[in-house]
């Protein structure tokens, strides 16, 4: 069939081509397995709607993954690996989901859908080769002079594989956000809360000198009672944990800055522009840290003025068409920008993006240091072990759960979470042959080492363990309550003539300055997206607005500027925004139909014994 889409079939072999489609076929491998079990076979990794996931399909998605993330970044540890298994059976759940609902809503692609759609849609990993590429830019016609006289046979093949399993998903997006579209209201509202600033004084009422009722033992069992569904938990633990946080210095982010530089001057001697141009594709495919747009060669489409963060909007916009940027540091990292083409106040541009991050060696160098301090903790404990160690910090009763595995300093702490399960039943089982303390374990914020204190299964929190953190909430709305009461006699005072400065004086407060900000950038003081935000760029200038009162904060704002947006410039970039939300609109209701299909589906997930039956095996 798909030799109907060119007329001759040619002799020249692109080989590379066909590497664009693996990243695409990763979960292709072993799909035919995933369909047509019973349910709670020996070989299924679990099952979806009944549908089995067999163990094979599972191992070959794990290995694919494992395979495409040590090629990326050496080393795997023992967290990445978790993630990886996670990714891996996610990935296998949600495809078996979206294959279900495409077969219940009779989605299908003809013949005549996948030829147009080899014509008109290019894969977006093919748009970025040279070979297609006019002035920088994707060139169609060069893609369909291909296609008609020169592609090699076996790219068809490939090419038909992926229509007919990107057009169903297209068709049901389309179909999700059938009848939603932006309008220019809306767009022209972002475009004011992205580029609209103000700057404000400010007084913050000092919610710990302020004396609230107390609260009851009988409040908190009331809002025990009424939030029964807020204390149900899932499993955690409780730990003593060691740990040196990565913290990136300013040798990190100087060696980050050097690195980069070392990329440009490797992009420049590359040769022509063009070739320039294929090799930023290549390192931006294996160097650059933003993985939305990696494998794209970089690319961030066209975009106008505005809609980046400053430092790289104004770099990008300072470049001619084929040149590359020197480093440009962000809250991201360093970038190398690149820009492609331009036309007015748009313009086609990709980036290379370098995230601050510690160097291997000192990496290895931490990791011996907690080594050492597992191996004495395995006599003496790990607080004693890690006693006057060196940018070491330790802490005791840090909680940890499944739903909060945030710990301070450290990061997500799920893999301390899954070895204290395992811990956890083998001093039950009576088996106390394994180390005390953990391995080294690492998040992106720290390496750290932790010993069980107590772990806890999923259930109820019991009352007596809730009633800290309920007293703690009952009265921070205590307090907020008070402070609003304290902010509203003092705006009754300004309201009479009074200074925001005076009634600040009076109860020895400052006013202070914040800005210039926006309304979705965070605010160091206020915070994002709440009232004191709202108040900032609803009181006219000079004067006190209404009292601003945020879940742990109460503030009189007046603002002193604001600068408006441009429309005219909003009318340029028009267009790319629209296409931009519109995209965004679409992701969204595939996330949320998603999250949908997964809360709706009966999911079995057999793993956990399939390794208990694996580890007996080797036993």
């Amino acid at each position: 069939m798909m030799q109907l889409i060119r007329s001759t079939a040619g002799k020249i072999l692109v080989p590379i081509l066909m590497v664009f489609f693996l990243g695409w076929m990763v979960f292709e491998i072993g799909m035919d397995a995933l369909g047509g079990g019973l349910r709670g076979g020996a070989s299924d990794a679990g099952s979806v709607n009944g549908e089995s996931i067999s163990a094979q399909a599972y191992s070959d998605a794990y290995q694919a993954l494992y395979q495409q993330a040590q090629a990326q970044m050496g080393e795997i540890t023992p967290e990445m690996q978790r993630r990886i298994e996670e990714q891996a059976w996610e990935t296998l759940v949600d495809e078996t989901l979206l294959r279900q609902e495409l077969q219940r809503r009779g989605i299908r692609v003809s013949d005549q859908e996948v030829i147009w759609a080899a014509k008109n849609l290019p894969h977006p990993q093919l748009m970025q080769q040279e070979i297609f590429l006019t002035n920088g830019r994707f060139d169609i016609t060069k893609y369909r002079g291909f296609l008609a006289s020169q592609a090699p046979a076996e790219i068809f093949g490939e090419l038909e594989r992926y229509y007919r399993d990107d057009l169903p998903r297209r068709k049901l997006v389309s179909q999700l956000a059938a009848g939603r579209y932006i309008t220019d209201a809306e767009l022209w509202r972002a475009y004011q809360d992205r580029t609209e600033t103000a700057t404000v004084d400010y007084v913050q009422l000092d919610l710990s000198k302020l004396k609230p009722a107390a609260v009851t033992d009988a409040e908190m069992r009331a809002y025990y009672e009424e939030n029964r569904d807020d204390f149900r938990r899932t499993e955690g633990a409780s730990f003593k944990v060691a740990y040196v946080p990565l913290t990136i210095t300013e040798a990190d982010r100087q060696a980050t800055v050097a690195r980069a530089r070392a990329l440009r001057q490797q992009i420049l001697a590359a040769g022509d522009t063009a070739a320039q141009a294929r090799l930023f594709a290549e390192l931006a495919g294996s160097e650059s840290a933003d993985q939305s747009n990696a494998a794209q060669g970089g690319s961030l489409g066209t975009f106008g003025r505005g809609q980046m963060v400053a430092s790289f909007d104004s770099a990008a916009f300072a470049l001619q068409p084929g040149q590359v940027s020197e480093p440009v540091i962000t809250q991201f990292g360093v970038h190398l920008v690149r820009m492609d083409a331009r036309e007015g106040e748009q313009v086609t541009a990709r980036h290379i993006l370098l995230e601050f991050a510690k160097s291997d060696e000192e990496i290895g160098r931490i990791e011996q240091q907690l080594n050492a301090i597992r191996d004495r903790a395995a006599s003496v404990g790990l607080v004693r072990a890690a006693q006057g160690q060196p940018n070491v910090t330790v802490r005791e009763q840090v909680p940890v759960s499944a739903s909060a595995p945030m710990v301070p300093g450290v990061g997500a702490a799920m893999e301390a979470i899954n070895w204290a399960r395992d811990e956890s039943a083998d001093r039950a089982s009576g088996d106390v042959t394994g180390r005390p303390v953990s391995d080294v374990m690492e998040t992106d914020d720290a390496l750290y080492l932790v010993e069980l204190e107590r772990f806890t299964e999923a259930g109820m929190t019991p009352y007596n363990e809730a009633q800290a953190s309920i007293r703690q909430m009952l009265e921070t709305q205590k307090r907020v309550a008070a402070g609003r009461a304290e902010a509203d006699k003092m705006l009754a005072e300004i309201r009479q003539g009074r200074t925001l400065e005076q009634v600040a004086q009076a109860r020895g407060l400052t006013v202070q300055r914040t800005g210039p900000f926006s309304r979705v950038d965070p605010n160091p003081v206020f915070g994002q997206a709440n009232a004191a935000i709202g108040a900032a760029f609803g009181t006219p200038v000079g004067q006190v607005g209404p009292v601003a009162a945020t879940p742990a904060a109460v503030f009189l704002v007046r603002p002193v500027s604001r600068t408006a947006a441009d429309r005219r410039a909003w009318e340029q970039q028009k267009q790319g925004q629209r296409e931009q939300a519109q995209a965004a609109l679409q992701q969204d209701l595939f996330r949320q139909w998603l999250l949908d299909a997964r809360q709706n589906a009966d999911i079995e997930d057999n793993r956990a014994e399939l390794n208990r039956r694996s580890r007996a095996a080797q036993s």
